[in-house]
């Protein structure tokens, strides 16, 4: 038996927590991974009440399912970033408050803690999500960037981070960024400057996804075998990219996902160009033994039918690394 194959809730979070499992269970997958937004999994109530931690644990287990981490991507994102209008519409108003800036940014930092200590009551050590960048705007800018502007928000994302890691450390969990567009780290070069930022912070690692990456012509393979002792979680998530010129580029020519003009979307499992084949396998090299968990986006399918063909897919593209090297059988005696 391979990795367990769990399912994202987060695009799911207009069902009740009980639909949802009751769906995942008939596609096929092992357990979920748990959204702290929607019905799924409330951070507030999980850090007051370990109670609702077993209550949420025993609705799983009603359908055979598991939990291996939770993720609070929404709230995590406000923690470095510019805060603006956008932001109101992922975040709690509890987070929101009066929209100040920074206000919205201390609140979120203190909500990541929550998160930390929420996720240590349901017993469970990873959790996923977004830093925000304060410098993303400036990924390509005219009037030139100066590098100090650059390494200025370095230093403010460690600055706001490292409180929230020290505590993540305390009660035994640990943070895994899904490398990402509009993040702190969001290819292999950032992530290694996000790294020395931290000095390291042994909380601090990765959420693998590697649909972030292809498009980009990023070496998504490569990272795994270079950041493979920071890999806490693994998203599999298919993306398509052209092979010829098209009229909106990889920055996306400001069209809406499912835009047949797109140059990069997201397709469901085994129906873009990610090699997933070489992702086990580099999986397997690093010996990742957690779970495998499906991020399902495609704006050309039905969602379930998507979902359930991603679990098969996954299912069957992974396997167990060889104990024994294949011609050890000549050397035997």
């Amino acid at each position: 038996m391979g990795r367990p194959v769990t399912l994202f809730t987060g695009q799911w979070a207009d069902l009740t927590l009980d639909t949802m499992c009751q769906k995942a269970k008939q596609f096929g997958y092992d357990g979920v991974e748990l959204a702290c937004w929607g019905d799924h999994f409330d951070v507030s109530k999980a850090v007051q009440s370990k109670d609702y931690c077993q209550e949420r644990r025993a609705l799983l287990e009603k359908h055979g399912l598991r939990v291996f981490a939770v993720s609070n991507h929404l709230v995590g994102q406000a923690v470095c970033d510019n805060i603006d209008s956008r932001h109101k519409s992922i975040l709690h108003p509890d987070v929101w408050g009066d929209g100040d800036p920074e206000g919205v940014r201390r609140r979120a930092s203190k909500a990541m803690i929550d998160t930390a200590k929420a996720a240590a009551n349901l017993g469970i050590k990873v959790v996923n999500g977004f830093t925000g960048s304060s410098i993303w705007h400036l990924l390509y800018s005219f009037p030139p960037v100066g590098a100090d502007d650059i390494a200025n928000g370095y230093k403010d994302f460690a600055r706001r981070w490292k409180p929230i890691l020290d505590k993540f450390q305390e009660f035994g969990v640990r943070f895994a960024l899904e490398v990402h567009p509009t993040e702190i780290a969001f290819d292999i070069a950032s992530t290694d400057r996000a790294i020395d930022a931290l000095d390291g912070h042994p909380a601090f690692g990765f959420n693998y996804d590697p649909s972030h990456l292809g498009y980009q012509g990023v070496d998504y393979v490569k990272f795994i075998r270079k950041f493979g002792d920071r890999i806490f979680h693994v998203h599999m998530k298919d993306v398509y990219w052209s092979s010829t010129p098209t009229e909106a580029g990889v920055f996306g020519g400001h069209v809406s996902f499912g835009d047949a003009r797109r140059y990069w979307d997201f397709r469901s499992l085994g129906r873009g160009r990610v090699n997933f084949e070489e992702i086990i396998r580099a999986l397997n090299s690093i010996n990742y033994q957690g779970p495998l968990s499906v991020e399902w986006e495609d704006s050309g399918m039905d969602r379930e039918h998507g979902a359930a063909e991603a679990c098969a897919f996954v299912k069957k593209v992974d396997f167990k690394p060889s104990g024994r090297a294949f011609d050890a059988a000549f050397s035997e005696k």
